[in-house]
């Protein structure tokens, strides 16, 4: 086989193949057996008819159609593979020339596919590049904040006759009307003012009312059918209440705690408060950094993914091709899939490779934010193809902290700043009993179920190019996104920090069991973390999916 690589584009390539006959009559030989076996012969049983009869039959331009079909897909495949091009999407084919239809069996195969590929980009050296970051000093505002959280999930709602003040719990009836028709209410809900997550304006609305007062106002709604449609609002609140906090002193550390005295617990909250500011710094290390990439390249987008991703973020929200929505996240996206080949780009200089137990540890994680079974998780996203969307994910987030060694982080007192702990070493990488990268989808997929290892075969057909991606490339922002609702079946739920162990709490049947419901300091000791897990959230996201009309507060207030 001969392929050759023509540029059309900074972003598009065409690949001219050809395919010798003796290289393609395996697939014609595949033919010839596949259609004996479904054509009646006279004379002939099925599938021993002779090649020569089924010519006569069917036409020999019928069985080269039927093997063109199936060879032109691993062709395509292993041309991509030979030329060392980066797909980014299907490939356009056009087949040029085929063997004899008619006379001497013979010529060959000759096909041209068209396809957006990521760029060449030239990354700056890494080592050359210095982050600041914010210090890590932690001050007695942090401490006492930190303090004044724990007082607040100890506090207990007090019913108050006075207007709806900022911070204060109300308990409300709402209805939202778009014309005349309702289209969404709710009753009894307890809903804290100044929380901002529900409508835009409630807030507002809510502030000065009494208990009883109803009032309206106009505002969009986030979600449903009517989304982004303004509807009048009617809200009622029929309790305000305030938020009593207990007394900072050696009682409350003993209640919420594993301490004896309110000094103790300070000194363990600063502690924890430290540890915040420092996983901070890693956080803000990786968005500078890649802030920092993103201004030092030029990077051209295809515009075809681009429409491709547009088009799959609106089908994902049930949206028709061409509605005006897609025109308003078109920006997002271009940046997502920018961000997405700087990072694949990444990946590549850095050598990063995805461990079976990265990929295992991801797939755990995501299971429990929608609340499944691993197993049945990873089942799921294996039956469905998304393992390597997955793969390219956590290579993108490893690349970044694996990139970020090599950088010099300072605070902006100009004190040096040591992120091993999130993005850890080259040293603990080499040491660490990882396992190797090779046959980390296989084995995902055996350990969701012995069934689903048929998902790692790549798509036999024309338009499946971008099975021949590496994992460091594969999986867009909407794709990733898209592969957890497949896998999940249901909406995504929002990401889960892992609960810091708490402390054995004394006294805690007097806790209070009100909307503060108690819980005991935090004494955190957070584990090293992996390369792949810089921060919690990951530096490209897809869209963000809509929210529902009005949000309903977890619980209501007790009365």
């Amino acid at each position: 086989m001969k392929s050759a690589v023509e540029n059309l584009e900074p972003t598009r390539v065409k690949l001219t193949v050809e395919v010798s006959y003796d290289e393609l009559k395996p697939s014609l030989d595949h033919a010839y057996s596949h259609i004996a076996e479904q054509v009646n012969v006279p004379g002939f049983r099925k599938g021993k008819v002779p090649p020569r009869v089924l010519e006569q039959r069917v036409g020999r331009a019928a069985v080269i159609e039927h093997a063109v079909n199936d060879a032109v897909p691993g062709f395509y495949n292993q041309a991509v593979a030979e030329t060392e091009v980066r797909p980014m999407g299907q490939p356009s084919i056009n087949v040029t020339e085929i063997p004899a239809v008619t006379g001497t069996p013979g010529g060959q195969l000759v096909f041209e596919a068209e396809v957006d590929v990521r760029p060449e980009i030239s990354l700056p050296a890494l080592d050359g590049i210095e982050i600041t970051v914010e210090p890590a000093a932690v001050s007695d505002d942090d401490v006492a904040a930190k303090l004044d959280e724990l007082r607040e999930r100890f506090g207990t709602l007090v019913g108050v006759d006075r207007p709806a003040e900022d911070g204060d719990f109300v308990v409300i009836d709402l209805s939202a009307k778009v014309g005349e028709e309702e289209v969404d209410s709710v009753s009894g809900v307890s809903y804290q003012i100044g929380a901002g997550n529900m409508l835009d304006g409630l807030d507002e609305a809510l502030t000065g009312l009494t208990a009883g007062e109803t009032t309206t106002f106009t505002a969009p709604l986030a979600g449903g059918e009517h989304a982004g449609e303004d509807a009048e609002v009617t809200v009622t609140p029929t309790a305000v209440k305030e938020r009593d906090l207990p007394e900072a002193d050696d009682d409350f550390a003993q209640l919420a705690s594993e301490f004896d005295t309110i000094d103790e617990l300070r000194e363990d909250l600063r502690g924890q408060a430290a540890k915040d500011r420092a996983a901070d710094q890693a956080v803000q290390a990786r968005d500078r950094l890649l802030e920092r990439l993103r201004g030092d390249v030029e990077i051209p987008v295809p515009a075809g993914v681009v429409e491709a991703e547009i088009g799959r973020h609106l089908e994902a929200e049930g949206k028709e091709a061409g509605d005006p929505h897609g025109e308003e996240v078109r920006e997002e996206i271009t940046d997502l899939l920018r961000d997405q080949m700087l990072l694949d780009t990444l990946v590549d200089r850095l050598k990063v490779g995805v461990t079976q137990n990265e990929l295992l540890e991801f797939l755990v994680s995501s299971a429990q934010q929608y609340g499944m079974e691993p197993n049945q998780f990873i089942q799921a996203a294996s039956q469905t193809g998304q393992i390597q969307a997955f793969m390219g994910e956590i290579a993108r987030n490893k690349a970044l902290a694996v990139a970020l060694r090599q950088v010099t982080v300072k605070d902006s007192d100009g004190s040096e700043v040591d992120l091993s702990e999130y993005i850890g070493s080259d040293e603990l990488d080499a040491a660490g009993p990882d396992g190797a990268t090779a046959p980390v989808e296989e084995k995902a997929a055996e350990a969701g179920s012995a069934e689903s290892a048929e998902s790692a075969e790549s798509a036999e057909s024309a338009e499946s190019g971008e099975s021949a991606e590496s994992a460091a490339s594969a999986g867009s922002p909407a794709e990733v996104a898209e592969a957890e609702e497949e896998a999940a079946e249901a909406k995504k739920a929002p990401a889960k920090k892992a609960p810091a162990r708490k402390a054995p709490a004394k006294k805690a049947d007097t806790a209070s069991k009100d909307e503060g419901a108690a819980k005991p300091a935090a004494k955190k000791a957070p584990a090293r973390k992996t390369a792949a897990k810089t921060a919690e959230k990951a530096p490209a996201k897809s869209a963000a999916a809509k929210k529902p009309a009005a949000k309903k507060a977890e619980k209501k207030a007790d009365e």
